[in-house]
């Protein structure tokens, strides 16, 4: 390779020799497998280039235009062209992928392509509803369409590789990123995550050479969800029982869906960063699982182990991540600094660094972009695919499937069609921003459906709009704090006006779209602003209020939970918002959404979940006050896990089993008649739920282990089988052993994780 010319024009330089012609390039040899392509090209990389492949750098210069001068912009340059880059994040649009594409491929001595990578977390320029709100469908399907939608747009787009699905299990509604995951539960956010990774990637590894298929990443690995007080970038304190039982599992899941990258997470666990944890990375991931993709650290999380207190300097932390197994930097500045010297001197094997540099390569080939450097960057695709009809009637599909109805009285829902007067108040109402959510960076801003809108398409009804009081006090942005008005009311008696000639008063309230994700955490969950003052003034001249939530997270509402009639979780729901949320309230889609998290009466109580423990004094049997429980509230939560409800309503009866006693081993059937006794057509999540009473390490007093999602007419009645095997029937103990043991069980089948029909079964020795 030394012999090599390579031809200079201008700023970008022609193949090499080698470059054009692939028969002195074995390693583009179609015809080999992958794996001895890989054979082929590693042995022909110096040790610089392979330190190369484990760096990413964030997109830093105008592509397109002149190259850099000065600062880090053009430091990054000239490793991109000496191929000291493995991947571009945040680099987007097929003009910029082409541009850096074209200098890995054509200016280095190997022309090893770029990896694109980006944060395309519930949709790129369409979106979808957040996460969170994807997993209250629980509709597998629709969600795994929803990431296939955003694969679409990206890949058409330039990017080949998305930093999701986040499986954090997370329980405690103070930390902002819960919009990102699928809620409190390992089973549904296993399911969920499962789903995701097909939708990313395809039904195959194969699949990933497609084009219109990008890598996916799961994250964070791992415990990020049970980060201390619900606090960004914290430390984790937890238990193995919880670690095996309720954290992997999701991330097992996606590894079991083929998933090509894992991304560590920012906080420690058992006193050691998960960047530089041996046990998460090698010993289970790599090890246990046998993951052969590769793992990236998250964003700076190399470096932050100095600040954690855990590496010396930043050659200690460039050595105790590599040998932990994170195979990428991302934006630490690290590797490509430091890892060179560090194996020259003989602290790191140059045998870690091969082994991640294969992985590397690995889900490169696997991408195709040895053999088309270029398959991602079709201007005319792009032009056809992003925004386009097909991906908007998408996403407004899983926008309605992610709504829950969490109250109705009076009748208020569905609204009539015509000849109602109809008040609509709330700043959140009109906005066309805050419904895209926190994590939608490749959107344009203002591109969101907004709730007016979408009720204004009904037209036969008297719609009056009134803001009431703007809920910012200045621009929200993905960077800034969100800061909200406290003080201006001048538009209350304009709303309380409207609201008392109205014969329904529809209020969309709630947290702004950059209120939660990434940094957004909360120590209050009520109504911020002067949201929940104005609830209370309309309320009192006008009771018939529609309350529509707009949130990331779930929040404390016990004075609408108590007096308003009508209540709509409608998260954030994307694009499409406007005209999902209409649709449900005028009845056109029934609601079927269940809360994938529990709801508390107060922050107080958080975290707060369904499959909690049972202590020794879980009931009052004395009548005195020594019992679990709060002196100034239920300790139950406002609306529990699992738990939603349709225009139309559903009866459960027939709960049966097989048989009430079982040999470890043999399956258990059960089955449920389930009867839409309503008056509309309606879908409904059945659930089952299982309580192993006594084991040699307890467990939680209810475990989702089944659901199905039922479409049934009005009046027609389906019955519902669930299986049980030892999947479902056992845990994990201290050490990571899975167990099956004999003992008594109970399930509970029904509509939410708080009530449905009972029995019991035993397993024998």
């Amino acid at each position: 390779m030394k012999n090599k010319k390579i031809i200079t024009i201008g700023v970008l330089s022609l193949f090499t020799v080698g470059n054009m012609n692939a028969q002195k390039k074995p390693y583009l040899d179609k015809n080999k497998t992958i794996e001895q392509r890989i054979d082929l090209l590693l042995p022909l990389m110096t040790l610089e280039e392979k330190v190369g492949q484990m760096n990413q750098y964030n997109g830093f210069w105008d592509v397109t235009g002149p190259a850099p001068k000065g600062g880090t912009a053009e430091l990054k340059y000239e490793h991109l062209r000496k191929g000291l880059v493995g991947s571009m994040l945040t680099v987007r649009g097929v003009k910029e992928v082409r541009a850096v594409q074209k200098i890995a491929v054509e200016e280095t001595r190997l022309g090893i392509p770029l990896i694109i990578g980006f944060d395309v977390i519930h949709g790129y320029k369409t979106l979808s509803p957040i996460p969170l709100a994807e997993a209250a469908s629980w509709d597998l399907e629709a969600i795994k369409k929803s990431a296939a939608i955003a694969a679409d747009e990206a890949s058409a787009s330039g990017i080949n590789w998305t930093f999701g699905p986040n499986v954090d299990v997370a329980n405690d509604a103070r930390w902002g990123r819960v919009m990102e995951g699928a809620g409190e539960d390992p089973y549904l956010g296993s399911k969920v995550g499962y789903a995701r990774v097909k939708g990313f990637q395809g039904e195959t590894i194969a699949d990933l050479a497609k084009v219109n298929t990008i890598a996916a990443c799961a994250k964070h690995f791992a415990a990020y969800g049970y980060v201390e007080a619900g606090l960004e970038y914290n430390i984790v304190d937890i238990s193995n029982s919880k670690l095996y039982n309720s954290v992997l599992p999701p991330f097992e899941a996606t590894v079991q869906a083929g998933v090509r990258t894992f991304m560590n997470s920012f906080n420690t666990l058992n006193g050691v960063p998960a960047t530089g944890n041996v046990f998460l990375q090698r010993d289970i991931l790599k090890g246990k699982w046998k993951f052969d993709g590769f793992v990236i650290s998250d964003y700076a999380s190399i470096r932050e182990m100095i600040a954690h207190g855990y590496a010396k300097d930043e050659a200690d932390a460039t050595a105790k991540a590599v040998i932990a197994g994170s195979d990428m930097d991302m934006e630490s500045y690290l590797y490509v600094a430091k890892l060179v010297d560090l194996i020259k001197s003989g602290k790191v094997k140059e045998s870690l660094v091969d082994d991640a540099v294969r992985r590397i390569l690995r889900v490169k080939f696997e991408l195709g972009l040895f053999d088309d450097p270029y398959r991602y960057c079709d201007e005319k695709r792009e032009k056809a695919v992003v925004g386009s009809k097909a991906n908007n009637d998408g996403v407004l599909d899983m926008a309605k499937k992610s709504i829950v109805l969490l109250k109705n009285e009076k009748n208020l829902l569905p609204l009539k069609k015509s000849g109602q007067k109809i008040a609509l108040i709330g700043a959140l109402a009109s906005d066309k921003n805050s419904p895209l959510g926190s994590w939608r960076i490749a959107a344009d801003d203002n591109t969101a459906v907004s709730v007016l809108e979408g009720m204004q398409q009904y037209k036969d009804n008297k719609l009056v709009f009134e803001k009431g009081a703007d809920l910012l006090k200045q621009k929200s942005t993905f960077l800034t704090e969100t800061v909200f008005n406290t003080t201006d009311k001048s538009g209350f008696e304009a709303a309380k006006t409207a609201a008392k000639n109205a014969d329904v008063v529809v209020m969309v309230l709630g947290e702004y779209g950059f209120q939660s994700g990434e940094g957004r955490s909360r120590t209050d969950l009520n109504l911020p602003g002067l949201q929940q003052e104005l609830l209370e003034e309309i309320y009192k001249v006008n009771p018939n209020v529609v309350l529509v939530l707009n949130n990331g997270r779930p929040l404390s509402i016990p004075w609408a939970a108590e007096n308003v009639p009508a209540i709509v979780e409608a998260w954030h729901l994307g694009t499409q918002t406007g005209n999902a949320v209409a649709q449900v309230l005028y009845g056109d889609y029934n609601p079927s959404g269940k809360l994938p998290m529990s709801f508390p009466r107060n922050v107080g109580q958080v975290p707060i979940y369904y499959n909690k423990y049972s202590t020794g004094r879980p009931i009052d049997s004395d009548k005195n006050v020594f019992w679990s429980h709060y002196m100034d509230v239920e300790k139950t939560p406002q609306f529990p896990f699992g738990f939603g409800l349709s225009y139309t309503t559903f009866e459960y009866k027939n709960l049966k089993l097989n048989k009430t006693a079982f040999a470890k081993g043999e399956s258990v059937q059960v089955s449920v008649e389930v009867t839409n006794s309503g008056n509309y057509d309606g879908k409904e999540v059945v659930q089952l739920y299982i309580h192993d009473e006594y084991a040699s390490i307890i467990r939680p007093i209810k475990e989702l282990k089944g659901f199905e999602l039922v479409s049934l007419k009005k009046g027609e009645t389906k019955t519902v089988t669930f299986t049980l095997t030892d999947k479902e029937l056992g845990f994990y103990d201290n050490e990571g052993n899975y167990l099956v043991e004999p003992g008594t069980f109970k399930i509970m089948v029904g509509g939410s994780s708080d009530k449905g029909l009972q029995d019991g079964f035993e397993i024998k020795e």
